[in-house]
């Protein structure tokens, strides 16, 4: 990350009138505190009033988008994993269309991780949910329903363990938080939390939208660079986080074309699109993008990919670009 600059590169307004604003969610539209700023909400509303177009274009699941289900009006979509899913938040973040990782092509990439950087940790997000190996950080947010290997996670034929009792050991009547440590099974798999019957999905029910690596102690850059060169004609790598933690989508799949796709169904052209966003995963979309500003917090990569700047996240950069629009529009029809 950057420090923020103390007068962010200021650029004059589109040539375009804008139709649609994407905006990545965190570090970018969101506060550190993973907020939703008074000021951000009124913009957001009045851009919309004013028949502009809001998408939240971003890396979070679609589990993980009620901090701005309120915020979206008119179509109600997201954007989510990095382009690999599109959700209703109208319908409460249901899935409506899927690019998803191939669960051979996943494998692929785990073993030429593994060999390119010993240490690497992985976790499978499906359409139902993530789950996770031993090593990989808990996630304190989105408990797992099952760690284990990542081969075994990703196995055609790996059905999730069974809980027919509430009152054998290893099935606890109320879910517990995934260490992985306490509660592994002997076969390197633990039991989830919540109960499930013999007619529980397998896997393969479920598509793959990303798959997560993770390593201790590599550089984060680093580790995309290694990674890319390991695999990258496999599948997409990208990252948002600032840890080492590496994002794995389907071949060709990011923020920019899923948002591309969208705005073609809407007749609208790149030139009538402005983008924001502050980290590696979304550059394809700020240069795609006619319109794009880089966040002051923003990655060294994001800051050299575009030529406009706006204040940090927590300064409410965002907000300040559509006021700023909207009071020119405002200023042009008065003329």
């Amino acid at each position: 990350m950057t420090d923020a600059p103390d007068t962010p590169l200021r650029a004059p307004a589109p040539a375009v009138a804008p139709r649609l604003i994407a905006t990545d969610l965190d570090g970018t539209l969101l506060h550190d505190d993973k907020t939703v700023s008074d000021r951000t909400i009124a913009a957001l509303a009045a851009a919309e009033r004013a028949g502009i177009e809001v998408f939240f274009v971003t890396g979070r699941p679609a589990r993980w988008m009620g901090v701005v289900s309120d915020h979206v009006h008119g179509h109600g979509l997201a954007i989510c994993a990095n382009g690999a899913a599109v959700v209703d938040l109208h319908r409460g973040g249901l899935i409506v269309e899927v690019s998803p990782l191939e669960r051979t092509v996943a494998l692929q990439v785990v073993d030429a991780l593994r060999s390119a950087a010993p240490g690497t940790s992985f976790a499978v997000e499906r359409t139902s949910g993530i789950h996770y190996e031993p090593q990989y950080p808990p996630l304190l947010l989105d408990p797992a329903a099952i760690v284990a290997p990542a081969e075994k996670l990703l196995a055609e034929d790996f059905v999730p363990p069974l809980c027919p009792s509430a009152t054998e050991p290893d099935c606890p009547a109320e879910p517990r938080e995934a260490t992985g440590r306490p509660d592994d099974l002997a076969d390197g798999t633990r039991s989830p939390g919540e109960r499930q019957g013999p007619s529980a999905p397998t896997f393969p029910d479920q598509p793959v939208i990303k798959l997560l690596a993770h390593h201790p102690d590599l550089d984060p850059d680093a580790f995309l660079k290694l990674a890319r060169t390991a695999a990258g004609d496999l599948a997409s790598f990208t990252r948002s986080s600032p840890t080492a933690l590496l994002e794995i989508s389907g071949p060709g799949v990011s923020k920019a074309g899923t948002l591309a796709r969208c705005c073609a169904e809407r007749g609208i052209t790149p030139e009538e699109v402005v983008a924001f966003g502050d980290m590696p995963n979304d550059i394809e979309m700020l240069t795609w993008a006619g319109t794009s500003y880089a966040m002051a917090n923003a990655h060294p990569d994001v800051l050299a990919a575009t030529t406009r700047r706006t204040e940090s996240n927590n300064d409410d950069g965002v907000a300040v670009v559509i006021e700023r629009i909207l009071q020119q529009r405002h200023e042009q029809r008065d003329r």
